[in-house]
């Protein structure tokens, strides 16, 4: 992960560090909401079979949120536009995003309607090991999720054109109505003892807030399209060239999606809870993939592919700005994973303990969350490398690559998650600790097949072992510090103990990561002292 020396993380250009913080503040505001929601959930919901289900049935329609909306909509849609306005062509610009949104509404409504038709051929495909009511619940919520899922795909449109016009904190804040939405409908409509009703009232209010969530960000929109009309433009070159790159892109994020089926398909044969286990895992493992992988590659997207100059000049803003987003990415993301191994039962304990949820089942969640922690830094950085790519207007070597991880996840998953206990004597519900740690193996892979293939095209980019070093380094003497304290508390609630630790923990990786010389610890704590 070697890489030439380059200029300093304070160097970095000003807008580009404005726009990922103006990401960041917006995915963190939207995920505080998310974690009230999956707490909310846990308190009614545990780790019971209606937990199981609404885990496999969000799941299924998230398949096309996922296939057709931000992720694709971003590597496809946002480098032809964004270059459209880079070149002062407004006119066409708003043609193509209104063309854009007549296609991607024609298929997503002709996708729901067959998902809420099929849903039941669909669950017995996701969730094959469900048998009886714990099925039968499945269905009903995939019938109910299907539209809200179809309405999250506009709202990823949304995101694309806001994005394009470096409006970042709307687009990404825009979820927490979506998560007030399910928090409002589970605590009005669910009984403290009936958990099915608390399933069903989630699922209500997933569309609700789906609909909410497309229509807070779409008078925005419109009034940044002045000549905005959802009419597809057969004819349209920029469309042309969009849907040349949606078409790899598509495939590379369906591969992707095979692989969380292939982890719910496994886990529901797995028992009671590991399902719901997953899920509750992957909320947290995603808050630094998204709060730090996703601010930083949604902000430089549009900068990337807005590069002009000779092909050297290019390659030579390209290599600058992955350097820069890498060590931005990983100086929050080690203490991150550090973190996840070292305290994940407080931080489950903090988050979920409540009601139906116990100290056992964060402890179970833990350990989970500490198979996912293996492959956090290859996932966030990925991200980035991701988004060069697609700058580039390469879609096609990234859908190789993620070919190549869930082909791996798949056959480390199921060995992990299958034989492996067995073997070693295991409850068969650990298996779901070898299907996030073989996860995180895969994502290692293919941010190495990533990286290479990049500097193969621009030069050599990524991190010196030193700096990586320091930084985990920094975490461990952090985890010391945490663990120190860990060992000295009395008994107390769950959220105290968590805030207890976890602060220490913070204050120590930043002390030591100053002491090393990382340069962003020294302007974080430079920005702290007064003047």
């Amino acid at each position: 992960m070697h890489s030439p020396a380059s200029a300093p993380a304070s160097q970095q250009p000003p807008s580009s560090s404005r726009h990922a913080g103006l990401v960041a503040l917006g995915i963190f505001v939207s995920r505080i909401f998310g974690l009230v929601r999956q707490r909310v959930l846990a308190h009614y919901l545990g780790l019971s079979a209606s937990a199981d289900a609404f885990g496999a049935a969000f799941r299924i329609p998230n398949f096309l949120q996922n296939l057709l909306g931000e992720g694709v909509l971003s590597a496809s849609f946002i480098p032809v536009y964004a270059r459209l306005r880079a070149e002062e062509r407004a006119e066409d610009a708003d043609r193509l995003a209104g063309a854009v949104f007549g296609l991607l509404a024609a298929v997503t409504s002709v996708v729901v309607l067959g998902g809420v038709v099929f849903a039941g051929p669909l669950t017995a495909a996701i969730a094959g090991g469900f048998r009886g009511e714990k099925r039968d619940l499945t269905v009903r919520l995939v019938r109910i999720l299907f539209p809200g899922a179809g309405l999250l795909v506009m709202s990823a449109w949304c995101l694309g054109v806001l994005n394009s016009h470096r409006r970042f904190l709307l687009s990404y804040i825009a979820p927490v109505v979506w998560n007030v939405a399910i928090i409002t409908t589970v605590m009005l409509s669910a009984g403290r003892h009936d958990e099915t009703r608390a399933a069903v009232a989630a699922a209500v209010g997933s569309v609700i807030g789906s609909a909410l969530q497309f229509g807070v960000q779409l008078p925005v929109v419109l009034s940044l399209l002045h000549r905005f009309r959802p009419a597809i433009d057969a004819v349209s070159d920029s469309l042309h060239t969009v849907l040349s790159n949606f078409g790899p892109v598509f495939v590379s994020r369906g591969v992707v999606q095979i692989s969380a089926f292939v982890d719910t398909i496994l886990a529901s044969f797995l028992g009671q809870g590991p399902v719901a286990a997953l899920g509750m895992a992957q909320v947290l493992y995603t808050l630094p993939v998204s709060l730090f992988g996703m601010s930083v590659s949604a902000a430089e997207l549009p900068e990337m592919a807005s590069a002009t100059g000779t092909a050297p000049e290019v390659a030579a803003q390209l290599r600058s700005r992955l350097d820069l987003g890498l060590r931005r990415l990983a100086f929050f993301v080690v203490p991150s994973a550090m973190a996840f191994l070292v305290f994940g039962q407080d931080i489950a304990g903090a988050l979920f303990q409540t009601g139906r949820f116990t100290a056992a089942d964060a402890r179970y969640v833990w350990f989970i969350l500490a198979g996912s922690a293996v492959g956090l830094l290859a996932a966030t950085m990925g991200r980035l490398y991701n988004s060069a790519f697609y700058a580039i207007r390469d879609t096609r070597t990234p859908l190789r690559f993620a070919i190549v991880r869930v082909v791996l996840t798949t056959v480390l998953g199921f060995l992990c998650a299958i034989p492996l206990p067995k073997v070693a004597g295991l409850d068969l519900r650990w298996g779901a600790v070898g299907l996030t740690a073989s996860a995180g193996i895969a994502a290692w892979i293919e941010f190495s097949l990533l990286q290479r293939g990049m500097n193969a095209r621009i030069g050599p980019t990524g991190l010196h072992f030193r700096e990586l070093a320091q930084l985990w380094g920094a975490a461990a003497l952090g985890a010391a510090v945490g663990v120190a304290g860990q060992m000295s508390l009395p008994p107390l609630h769950p959220v105290l103990r968590a805030f207890l630790i976890l602060i220490p923990f913070g204050l120590g990786y930043l002390a030591a990561a100053y002491r090393f010389g990382v340069p962003l610890a020294r302007a974080a704590v430079a920005r702290l002292r007064p003047e």
